[in-house]
């Protein structure tokens, strides 16, 4: 009798530890094929999200019962969800319902205009560059600007992250932050005493940016040669201005390896060979140092730069005509002898 007894309670654990072990599995278990991202947008249905996982799940139909079962059927938030190893089914719905999605590295770079910004951006984001482009313009409209061209100066070359559903909105709101944290007022001092306007400084910022090739070191003395050139009433005649003019003309698919005489005459406000003064707005997204470069620019002589052969990125600087011509000479017969036209 005892035997039995015994035999009885042994069937009921192996049976109990068979289903406690299914149960574990089905919940708990790692369910992970491969490690990999799935994208969730808004508009998304529940067989969507099974097909968008399953290339990574080893059993489909218990993602699925779990799923079902923790009501993600009929509760989900769209995002991009990263899918990794070790995960259990209960682990995969859980982060799908809570909405734990994983944020996306956008690297802003020196974009000649917001729309090339935003059509690199957008990439990476559930939203179409045009849905962006006009809710930016909206925000643009409402800070009293004309349109989205005129937030350039909002952004900073950085790398941020963002996630896959970010909003217009959001996306501008962070570099907004971004700006008015940057404007200390110890910077603003420096704005009042440069005598120039903020749209003038981002304009400046940005042809040292393009001069120096983002080379801090060169900025500050940059800065201090065309503040030179424009406190003497001379023309800037910045190369990076006549690229911007013509890449406008183009919406920037022929990109300009060297600047010809022809191209001087460009008929853009922008072109500072053809115009007086400082352009109307910057011709590239800026960084936070050629800001500051112009803010705190070198107190220099120097009216003439032009790139030096003999340093890749640098260029000589001069106060005097003559020897700026020589330095011409040299960087023009460079330039031949490596057939850039």
């Amino acid at each position: 009798m005892k035997k039995a007894i015994l035999i009885i309670i042994l069937l009921v654990f192996v049976v109990a530890g068979f289903f406690g072990l299914r149960f574990y599995n089905k919940y708990f278990g790692n369910n992970v094929e491969k490690d990999g991202y799935i994208l969730i947008p808004h508009k998304a249905n529940f067989n969507q999200i099974l097909d968008s996982i399953t290339p990574y799940i080893k059993d489909r139909e218990s993602f699925e019962a779990v799923a079902k079962d923790k009501g993600l059927n009929a509760n989900f938030k769209a995002g991009r969800y990263h899918i990794q190893s070790g995960k259990g089914n209960t682990d995969l719905v859980n982060m799908i319902k809570a909405g734990n999605q994983t944020a996306n590295s956008f690297r802003i770079g020196d974009f000649g205009d917001m729309y090339q910004m935003i059509g690199k951006v957008t990439k990476k984001t559930e939203l179409d560059s045009l849905h962006f482009v006009n809710d930016l313009d909206i925000v643009a409209q409402e800070k009293g600007y004309r349109n989205i061209e005129d937030l350039k100066k909002y952004f900073f070359i950085d790398t941020y992250n963002f996630f896959w559903t970010v909003s217009p909105r959001e996306f501008f709101a962070k570099f907004e932050d971004q700006y008015n944290d940057f404007w200390t007022s110890e910077r603003k001092n420096k704005e009042q005493q440069s005598g120039l306007t903020r749209e003038q400084i981002y304009a400046l910022a940005s042809i040292v940016y393009k001069e120096s090739g983002g080379k801090k070191d060169e900025m500050k003395t940059i800065a201090g040669l065309y503040l030179n050139r424009y406190r003497k009433g001379m023309k800037l005649q910045s190369d990076p201005t006549v690229i911007y003019a013509i890449n406008k003309e183009t919406n920037f698919k022929e990109p300009i390896k060297r600047v010809l005489y022809k191209h001087l005459s460009t008929p853009s406000p922008y072109n500072t060979y053809a115009n007086a003064g400082i352009p109307p707005g910057p011709i590239c997204v800026v960084d936070k140092n050629s800001v500051d470069a112009v803010l705190n620019a070198e107190n220099n002589n120097y009216i003439f730069m032009c790139a030096d052969p003999a340093r890749f990125g640098y260029h000589k600087f001069t106060a005097s005509a003559e020897e700026h011509a020589v330095n011409a000479k040299a960087y023009q017969d460079w330039l031949n002898s490596k057939n850039i036209k």
